[in-house]
């Protein structure tokens, strides 16, 4: 199973994208944890591909059968154990890549580690399939922080070379972070986002496909959560996004711009305001020293384009060693981003949740 080791609340997820199911391991939910099942549907269904141009093809319907853990609605303190049944799976359209790498897959390393045992297969175990128990996993956690006040939410912040609005960094509104979230295109401002399609479609109609970037942000999460160097918030945060499948990079506020800036233009300044410490900007988004500071945490995610297109591309046979050229069948995102989405809320919320379990501030 591949596993996000956190200290208190532990996720693995198993299964392939061509396997009878895939499912996750929660382990570290307290007893006595109400669980809103409707929520949860609710949430999985953002991840799910639509009837939309910038969705795969694959249609599953994704619903969680609980084998553990969860009793009448209700948190027993057992692991819990979620699977979802793989059904529209066309195994067929992947019987010429065994032995022929798709450029950008993890196919070339992953036949250098298992062999021919690899099951290539909708990309096996490497598979975006996978984030759908994983976003089973982060809606329930993300309850059980709404429930301690606080909030996580996401948009697309570009599509290719179009950029929607930004969060308000330092005044940011519970209705501002879910907003992106209602919509069947997660976008903050609506012109952008028909931009966004249209780049989409676009890239689609040549056999092609494009990146993007998501923006994450976080509200409610008090001053002085994580610890220093190699444990900080940071840190953790970034190791289990990057298990998010086509991460390539994040930065955390104002990121790499910083690098360009004077230290008079980058320090948040701090102030006072009803016996709460604030800052006046958030370069910082929102953590410090490997902590949070209590304003909100903000960060961008980049997506690789989706690796599987259709334009004919240069690989080689790998029991000949000699050049071929591959076409790619199946049903794949033109644009992973949109999708992307909930699943790096997912993944905050489980982070931010065995980060809370730290801290003696909140009982478990």
């Amino acid at each position: 199973m591949s596993s996000q080791t956190g200290k208190n609340v532990k996720v693995s997820v198993f299964g392939q994208s061509h396997s009878q199911c895939v499912g996750a391991v929660i382990d570290g939910i307290p007893a006595g944890e109400a669980v809103d099942m409707e929520k949860i549907l609710c949430f999985m269904k953002r991840r799910a591909a639509g009837n939309n141009s910038w969705s795969t093809g694959r249609r599953e319907a994704d619903i969680p059968q609980v084998v553990s853990g969860i009793v009448e609605g209700v948190t027993c303190g057992s692991p819990i154990t979620v699977i979802m049944e793989n059904k529209d799976t066309r195994s067929s359209d992947y019987g010429d890549l065994k032995f022929v790498p798709r450029p950008s897959h993890s196919d070339y390393p992953a036949f250098v580690k298992y062999g021919e045992a690899h099951d290539i297969r909708g990309g096996g175990h490497f598979s975006g399939r996978l984030t759908a128990p994983l976003c089973f996993a982060g809606a329930l956690c993300m309850q059980i922080l709404e429930r301690k006040g606080i909030n996580i939410g996401a948009h697309i912040s570009s599509v290719g070379r179009v950029d929607d609005a930004a969060f308000d960094s330092v005044e940011l509104s519970v209705e501002e972070l879910k907003s992106a979230g209602q919509k069947q295109f997660p976008a903050l401002d609506d012109a952008a986002a028909a931009k966004m399609i249209e780049a989409i479609e676009e890239a689609k109609s040549k056999g092609d496909s494009v990146g993007g970037t998501v923006e994450c942000g976080v509200i409610g999460l008090p001053a002085g959560i994580g610890e220093p160097m190699f444990d900080g918030l940071e840190n953790r945060l970034a190791a289990a996004l990057f298990g998010i499948p086509a991460v390539k990079g994040i930065e955390f506020g104002k990121g790499f711009d910083s690098s360009r800036s004077l230290g008079s233009e980058n320090n948040d300044g701090y102030y006072c305001n009803g016996g709460k410490v604030k800052t006046f900007t958030n370069n910082s988004g929102g953590i410090l020293g490997g902590m949070s500071t209590g304003m909100p945490v903000i960060f961008k995610l980049a997506f690789k384009p989706t690796p599987s297109i259709a334009l004919p591309q240069k690989s080689i046979d790998l029991r000949t060693m000699e050049s071929k050229e591959l076409v790619i069948k199946g049903r794949h995102d033109p644009c992973i981003v949109p999708r992307a989405v909930p699943c790096v809320e997912a993944v905050t919320a489980i982070t931010l949740l065995d980060l809370i379990y730290e801290d003696r501030r909140y009982e478990h």
